[in-house]
């Protein structure tokens, strides 16, 4: 079949849910045997979103093949267990970037360079280039902010070109919100009548309307937004709170908002699939209720600063029948006095990732207290260099081991800087990002979770174990049990002696998906339990 594009569009405020919503389409797309992808283009000026605090964005994701880029992709992987790439992640920063390049070459042949057609050609390239390189049945293509945003003034006129260009072969699917006022006792639509109107101003006539809303709303009110928002009752469905965002898919499939995509473009409905693994899931989800407690020690008090890694402990959780209660501790409180007061009760501690000075020593507080307590620990980038500094400090003895990103000036550098790293000035995309190889240790406590000895996980880091100390770290009893095979590069260290104390220099979390979580997050938790 030839391609269709599928853009999803939201209005009246953001964080109403477009990345759930194009996730969940895609996952219903997926199971009536089409191939899928989705991408995200954010109207932001900056690059990608490595740079940006994660109180700004929310954790930033990194796909396989090192781009970083926004949270919603780990969305678009969770759910559909597809492997992104820097083609699924866009920015304006990159347009623009991609596009007065050009011009210096002398591309345009001495042109003036605009906004239309230029920078709007550009992203239509971006939109079809996936399609280009690899055939898929449906591109999802997901614009972020929100309808009305001069930022987004460019994607929307790429999209009512790209519409007009492709003809049935694209259709739009907005998102809109419908308030309750409480205090009118009233639910109301003249927001998402505004959102439509703008849409329309911008020659886009939305296809399928998703109404995002805290209650229930009647048909009445479907039958209302449909008649004044010329779209056909049946493109109407409604996006209302529900006790997990994993049961979205059917909520959506219930409405019939797969089969009214396929229809508006063209394409055979066929019988409903059953998602029998997805619902298989769903249904473990609901019978585990018995609860597990696990810390999250980090400095970032904002939820989705760790999406990931609470997606995957609680994907994890439910694998193995109980409900992840997760309880974040800031650790620029956590000191030796208060520590055993701040850990009490928890099953499990995972050391989160990470930039900086703040929150370092916190960390290495709980750590030692978790050590010396044989709590279950994960460390995860930051998290594992802090493990190898803990260590380094109270049980080797080097009481001012350090790493070079804190303390520069440190005697004993136990965690330093690659080589190839030190030259390099600008902070963005300089990293060791994407996938890279890790052989694991015959016998080690890893080596029996992956169940081989070879994997491939994804880095975000610049720092790394300092290989000169490696002997005295394993005879002291912390193991080096996952190296890269080409650098010699420290992936994985681990505590044999205790229950379960390990430190990744990559980040698993971004490989748990729904129906494929990840090995060491299941047997952290087993290990809990």
């Amino acid at each position: 079949m030839q391609t269709k594009y599928i853009f999803v569009t939201g209005g009246v405020v953001s964080s109403l849910g477009k990345g759930i919503i194009s996730a969940s389409i895609g996952k219903l797309l997926q199971a009536r045997g089409h191939k899928i992808t989705i991408q995200k283009f954010d109207p932001y000026i900056n690059i990608d979103p490595g740079t940006l605090n994660p109180y700004e964005h929310g954790e930033c994701y990194v796909t396989v093949d090192g781009m970083e880029t926004d949270l919603d992709l780990g969305h678009y992987e969770r759910f559909t267990g597809i492997r992104t790439t820097r083609e699924n992640s866009v920015t304006t920063g990159r347009i623009y970037q991609a596009v007065i390049d050009k011009e210096r070459r002398g591309d345009y042949l001495g042109k003036t360079i605009q906004v239309v057609p230029h920078i709007t050609d550009e992203i239509k390239r971006r939109i079809q280039a996936l399609a280009a390189r690899e055939h898929f049945d449906f591109v999802i293509t997901e614009i972020g902010g929100t309808i009305g945003d001069i930022e987004s003034a460019p994607f929307m006129e790429a999209i009512r070109q790209l519409r007009w260009e492709m003809g049935k072969n694209a259709i739009n699917v907005h998102l809109t919100y419908v308030p309750y006022l409480r205090a009118a006792g009233e639910l109301k639509t003249k927001p998402t009548q505004h959102s439509v109107k703008e849409l329309q101003s911008m020659g886009i006539q939305p296809d399928i309307l998703i109404l995002r809303t805290e209650l229930h709303l009647e048909q009445s009110i479907l039958n209302k937004v449909a008649s004044f928002c010329n779209v056909e009752p049946e493109c109407v469905v409604q996006s209302e709170d529900l006790p997990s965002i994993y049961e979205v898919p059917l909520n959506m499939q219930r409405q019939g908002l797969d089969a009214s995509i396929l229809r508006k473009l063209g394409e055979e409905v066929g019988p409903t699939p059953e998602m029998r693994p997805w619902r298989t899931f769903l249904q473990l989800q609901r019978d585990s209720t018995e609860e597990v407690h696990i810390g999250l020690v980090g400095k970032y008090d904002l939820q989705d600063a760790y999406k990931s890694i609470r997606e995957s402990l609680a994907l994890a959780a439910i694998y193995n029948h109980r409900k992840a209660r997760l309880h974040f501790i800031n650790s620029e409180e956590i000191t030796p006095d208060n520590v055993e007061e701040l850990l009490k009760g928890l099953a499990g501690v995972v050391i989160c990732p990470g930039f900086g000075q703040r929150g370092i020593e916190g960390k290495i507080n709980a750590i030692r207290y978790t050590r010396t307590h044989d709590i279950p620990t994960f460390g995860i980038c930051l998290g594992m260099q802090m493990i190898v500094i803990e260590f380094a400090r109270n049980v080797i003895g080097h009481k001012d081991a350090h790493s070079v990103e804190m303390m520069p000036e440190t005697k004993h550098n136990v965690i330093d800087i690659m080589e190839s790293q030190k030259s390099i000035t600008n902070m963005g995309g300089t990293m060791r990002l994407g996938a890279f190889g890790c052989d694991l240790k015959e016998g080690s406590r890893v080596r029996a979770i992956y169940g081989t000895d070879h994997i491939e996980e994804r880095h975000r880091h610049r720092y790394e174990f300092n290989n000169a100390y490696r002997a005295e770290f394993e005879a002291n009893g912390m193991m080096c049990t996952g190296r890269n095979p080409e650098s010699d590069l420290v992936e994985i260290v681990e505590i044999p002696t205790l229950r379960w104390f390990i430190g990744t220099q990559f980040h698993p979390e971004y490989s748990s998906t729904v129906l494929k979580p990840h090995p060491l997050f299941l047997d952290f938790v087993k290990t809990l339990i």
